[in-house]
């Protein structure tokens, strides 16, 4: 398997306003742009050559990778002109593979961390003469999900979108957003129109009698799609709890990056990363957050699983729980913020204009 696809074309909608002006693949994770993690592993996997399947900010990929010479990859840019779905993204993509028909393509989703196998998966596929392999994880409530009964032996047996009563989960396996497809199946999904992998193209092959393969695996694994994924993952990738080729440093409670200033009074806990250009002043007190480029955390500010957006100002004394904090927001000294709260970008707060016991977005 030399050639991928990577799915980057969703408008990050429950990560507003981190996602205003950025794709949320390329949101700062530990550090780096997320999507640095996944082509990394990628190309720790045997990955040559990744196809992004782009759609909304989508001249931010190119302008931000380039052509991959930073990871050792060819990396080619795919803009949709409208919403295609999974599968229509997946075979738009398609037209700029170079491979054969026999032989392995990975598909992965922009937006999952996971501490996946990829070579193992690539591996397997091939030893099992599948159409398509696809990576499951349990999880303790699947009814966001899609559930994916398989047999003892790993053969998927359907597909059930997010059920709606207890009754319709008949197992907590659910898809977690990466595959390996053999060529010629992708060639068989229909062009030019939306289609979805999971509604439509992976039930089709199943009434065909084609081979869907699930790969069980209990590795960490997580959708980054809200701000408390978001910020969890991140700490996690600096804890080292998951391993990424791409973490700048090696892992600790804190990760600081280059032209950031922390206090040597400040306390950075909890996987905390403060990115370039951020300051993070005197008796400030920092857990488990993302300090984006070019924000300033005040003297004595207390920040807990929270994202303070770039060139965001936490002032003085000020408390945030939970919180995030649009780019060029300004949140003035002694300011209770309580969890929930979303402050849009450039949003102003005077001293002590807000206190309140319910989540808002201002």
């Amino acid at each position: 398997m030399s050639e991928a696809i990577l799915l980057v074309g969703g408008r990050g909608t429950r990560l507003r306003p981190l996602t205003t002006s950025t794709p949320k693949p390329l949101l700062r994770v530990a550090g780096v742009p997320f999507l640095a993690h996944q082509l990394a592993r990628a190309a720790e996997a045997g990955v040559t050559r990744v196809v992004f399947a782009t759609s909304y900010l989508a001249e931010c990929f190119e302008a931000e990778f380039g052509t991959g010479d930073a990871f050792g990859l060819d990396l080619v840019y795919v803009t949709e002109t409208e919403p295609l779905g999974t599968g229509g993204a997946i075979r738009n993509a398609a037209r700029h593979l170079t491979c054969g028909g026999d032989e392995p393509v990975l598909v992965f989703n922009g937006d999952i961390l996971s501490g996946l196998d990829v070579a193992g998966l690539r591996d397997g596929h091939a030893a099992s003469g599948a159409d398509v392999s696809l990576h499951l994880t349990r999880v303790p409530d699947p009814r966001a999900f899609g559930l994916v009964p398989t047999d003892p032996e790993g053969r998927v047996l359907g597909f059930l979108e997010k059920p709606t009563s207890d009754a319709e989960i008949v197992t907590d396996q659910v898809n977690a957003g990466c595959y390996v497809f053999t060529r010629t199946v992708i060639d068989r999904i229909p062009d030019g129109r939306p289609v979805s992998v999971e509604r439509e193209t992976f039930p089709a092959l199943l009434a065909e009698g084609a081979h869907l393969r699930g790969v069980l695996d209990d590795s960490y694994w997580l959708d980054l799609g809200t701000p408390a994924a978001f910020v969890r993952g991140s700490a996690d990738l600096v804890q080292g709890l998951v391993h990424s080729p791409a973490l700048p440093g090696s892992p600790g409670q804190a990760l600081v990056l280059a032209s950031a200033h922390v206090d040597p009074l400040a306390v950075l806990t909890a996987g905390t990363t403060v990115c370039e250009g951020a300051v993070v002043e005197a008796g400030a007190i920092v857990e488990g957050s993302v300090v984006l480029p070019g924000s300033r955390v005040e003297a004595d500010a207390v920040v807990h699983r929270s994202v303070v957006g770039r060139h965001a100002v936490v002032g003085t004394g000020s408390t945030l729980h939970d919180v995030v904090v649009g780019d060029s927001a300004y949140i003035g000294p002694h300011n209770e913020i309580p969890s929930g709260v979303r402050l849009a970008c450039g949003t102003a707060l005077a001293a002590q204009a807000l206190r309140t016991s319910a989540p808002v977005q201002v």
